[in-house]
């Protein structure tokens, strides 16, 4: 009977297999963390006199493994401490430790003798009904499960995760004939609920679902580049965002994974198939030539780019394959490019390109078409659905759309006519459906395609959509430009960012306010939310520049004011409101938070009050709020440091302190330990909503007004000592020591004694007229117009 997972075993501590720890850890799951035993002491072993025999020369991979997760980037622990979670062991001495957990996952070589060994072991050690998988990338599931116990094989499965495990969603899920329905369902759930994972079941075939496709596709565009002579550069610079993929394209993506996993994952499916297929997974020459050269990517530090320094600083190479020489990066430059650009929707931004009949154009065409027909010809050959399909691809190599809906994008008629017309002979199933007048893969939000119907997605109850409730207009409850306010069903409400990346302008605090009105006398309670890339990234900064730079001061002081009054009334609300940011949660985005009766944050949200980057610093009541969650997190009736208090507040703010996960937020005092993180993006709406009703169940109260004490003007000159220091030593400039003065003024209260206590508004009126002055500062406008031009701060 599957039960609960408490514990881990991960056998294989390479990069793969120490990630999985590292994501596990994250979770609060201890695991054992196993590895061979060296053969050889190292010469720091041998000095200090150390043999074959001691314990800490017989687990230092796993050990070494450990220690390197701290140093890796992008980092594998939500925080450091989260390396406590696992311990070192090895392959030989420890693997009767196997029935101490609920676990095991195998992430040795890929090599199937060697895995078929190593599960032996696991089958004489593993206590029964222990589950057992690997995380191979493409070895048979159903192979390695070969002459095990019957329980073995039942308990046994296929969990392949993405590196980095931590960041990328994809986990595809393997079953063999052998594996119960229990199991498979316990980890699929599990792996969504718990692991945060977007789970898609892969058939037991070469590569699986993502890899089987992606390779293939990256293949394709390589021999594209060779027979009609574009170069790294020209290719990446269409085959990016432009078509709905990461910013690191074709070939800085190979960079990143590696040329030798690359080219092992390719063989793979080479050693398995025949005919045209075969010739494709071979791949070129110069690829050879550059795996044997050491020339893997990004971990050798060179691959098909590589960045060196010249007489105007760094400067990034890419390959010419021909001469396998580096030479200055090219990019391709169309009409059909520029238009691109020019399109606001992704379908738009894809035909542009798809259709166009110039260089670019024709590249486009000739390496989305084949992937296309590819995809459908092995749909069902990899998985069920070509909505299984899609999601893999999506989640495992970051593509926005999947293939099938890539083909919707670009016009499923359109192209299947132009694919014809070259005498490309199109997949039956597809000319059957076209043939019945379905001219799309998908009718609806998850509804899909599925032998001759169209079908409904078995989703997890904890994703809740708002686009897809939006659809049906009765649930829109009020909106305007910036926001709306939906109904998300029992009596609670989300308020949806909907204004230009979600910055905030005059329109979103009006809509705050009504929102709240409106929940105060009909709901529950209020979710703040939205389904974008980031959940807010700050203030209108174009709208402060152009009110200062126009001297109009007074309309300045108005918004200011809005800001922090509807900051307030968040944090007053007679109804719960909870939060639930994610991605890039700065500045505003941050401040919006803090006065929340909770907070629901996602695993990967950055938070910080990043505002001294252009010059300013919190205007919306930030300071306050950062400053009273670290006395009202302090227990009751303890004595306050209030000097502590202020120094980490001022600190946080005065350095931009960016969070780089839910869990680091906890440690900059963003994030209080009554709020909760969800590790499942797709579920952070659920898990905000479930905070609301249990607020709201157990009849929430708002909190009472109270006087603040600060540290007054000698605590003022204490925060400014530090500053000054720097100043003195030349690591900030003069505008950097004004901006410290106005913060450090602010968060001390002004020029009164140490201990005072003072109210809110008396706080906010002092961080206003800060924030005002700071704001008409030539230096200040200089950096906030360099961010928004440059996109990074200015040092001025």
């Amino acid at each position: 009977m599957v039960g609960r997972i408490g514990k881990v075993a991960v056998l294989g501590s390479g990069v793969m297999g120490s990630g999985i720890a590292a994501h596990l850890a994250n979770i609060g799951i201890p695991t054992l963390l196993l590895d061979i035993v060296p053969r050889e002491l190292t010469p720091a072993e041998e000095k200090k006199g150390l043999s074959l025999e001691d314990k800490v020369v017989r687990n230092r991979l796993a050990a070494e493994s450990i220690k390197k997760l701290a140093k890796q980037k992008p980092a594998p622990l939500a925080r450091k401490e989260n390396a406590s979670l696992i311990e070192a062991g090895n392959m030989t001495d420890d693997m009767e430790r196997l029935s101490e957990v609920d676990w095991i996952i195998e992430v040795v070589v890929e090599n199937l003798d060697i895995k078929k060994k190593v599960f032996e072991q696991v089958d004489a050690h593993r206590k029964p009904g222990s589950i057992v998988s690997s995380n191979t990338s493409g070895i048979s599931i159903e192979a390695m499960a070969e002459g095990r116990s019957e329980d073995f094989r039942k308990h046994f499965l296929g969990t392949h995760f993405f590196n980095p495990p931590r960041y990328l969603k994809l986990l595809e899920v393997i079953r063999t004939k052998d594996t119960s329905d229990e199991v498979f369902n316990f980890i699929r759930t599990f792996g969504e609920d718990v692991l945060g994972k977007g789970v898609v079941e892969a058939k037991d075939t070469p590569n699986f679902i993502a890899n089987r496709i992606g390779t293939y596709g990256l293949l394709v565009t390589v021999k594209e580049m060779v027979e009609r002579g574009y170069s790294v550069g020209e290719v990446d610079s269409v085959t990016g965002p432009a078509l709905g993929r990461p910013k690191s394209a074709t070939f800085r993506t190979l960079d990143v994974v590696g040329l030798d996993t690359f080219l092992h994952v390719a063989k793979n499916v080479y050693d398995e198939v025949d005919g045209e297929e075969k010739e494709v997974f071979d791949p070129p020459a110069f690829m050879r030539d550059m795996a044997e050269k050491g020339w893997l990517g990004s971990k050798s530090g060179q691959g098909f780019y590589l960045k060196q320094k010249g007489e105007k600083g760094s400067e990034i190479l890419e390959l010419d394959y021909e001469t396998m020489e580096y030479v200055p990066r090219k990019k391709l430059k169309s009409a059909s490019v520029q238009k691109s650009k020019q399109a606001k929707s992704r379908a738009d931004k894809m035909k542009a390109l798809v259709y166009a009949d110039d260089r670019a154009g024709e590249l486009v065409w000739n390496i989305l078409k084949p992937v296309l027909l590819y995809t459908a010809e092995k749909c069902y050959e990899v998985a069920d659905s070509i909505y299984a399909v899609d999601n893999a691809m999506k989640w495992g190599f970051g593509w926005e759309l999947g293939p099938f809906e890539t083909w919707d994008a670009i016009g499923l008629e359109k192209s299947v006519q132009r694919m014809e017309e070259e005498g490309v002979e199109v997949p039956a199933w597809i000319k059957e459906m076209l043939d019945k007048g379905h001219t799309s893969f998908y009718k609806a939000y998850n509804e899909y395609y599925h032998n001759g119907e169209y079908v409904k997605a078995d989703l997890n109850s904890k994703v809740i959509n708002i686009k897809a409730l939006k659809n049906d207009s009765s649930n829109i409850i009020v909106k305007n430009a910036g926001a709306s306010l939906v109904d998300i069903g029992d009596d609670v409400a989300v308020l949806e960012f909907t204004s230009p990346n979600n910055s905030i302008g005059l329109d979103v605090l009006q809509m705050i306010g009504k929102a709240i009105d409106e929940v105060e006398k009909n709901y529950k309670g209020m979710v703040i939310n939205n389904q974008g890339k980031n959940f807010c990234v700050g203030a209108n900064l174009m709208m402060i520049l152009m009110e200062a730079q126009d001297f109009n001061f007074p309309e300045l002081d108005l918004v200011v004011r809005k800001f922090q009054d509807t900051m307030a009334k968040i944090r007053y609300s007679g109804k719960p409101i909870v939060a639930a940011p994610f991605g890039m949660t700065l500045g505003g985005g941050t401040e919006i938070s803090l006065p929340a009766a909770r907070i629901q944050a996602s695993m990967e949200t950055y938070m910080g009050l990043v505002e001294v980057g252009v010059g300013l610093i919190p205007g919306g009541g930030g300071n306050k709020e950062l400053y009273l969650r670290q006395i009202e997190k302090l227990p009751e009736g303890a004595q306050i440091d209030l000097q502590a208090v202020a120094n980490q507040v001022f600190e946080t703010i005065a350095m931009a302190k960016v969070s780089t996960s839910a869990h680091e937020a906890v440690q900059h005092g963003f994030i209080r330990p009554q709020d909760s993180i969800s590790m499942n993006g797709d579920h952070l709406l659920h898990d905000a909503k479930q905070t609301v009703l249990h607020l709201a169940n157990q009849g929430y109260q708002p909190p009472e007004r109270k006087k603040i004490p600060v540290v007054g003007e000698t605590g003022y000159a204490t925060m400014l000592l530090g500053a000054k220091q720097m100043q003195l030593s030349g690591y900030i400039s003069d505008h950097d020591m004004k901006i410290a003065e106005k913060l450090a003024f602010t968060i001390a209260g002004g020029r009164v004694a140490k201990g005072t206590e003072v109210d809110e508004q008396y706080l906010l009126d002092i961080e206003r007229e800060a924030f005002l002055s700071l704001v008409g500062e030539p230096k200040t406008q200089q950096r906030m117009a360099h961010m928004l031009q440059k996109g990074k701060p200015l040092r001025n």
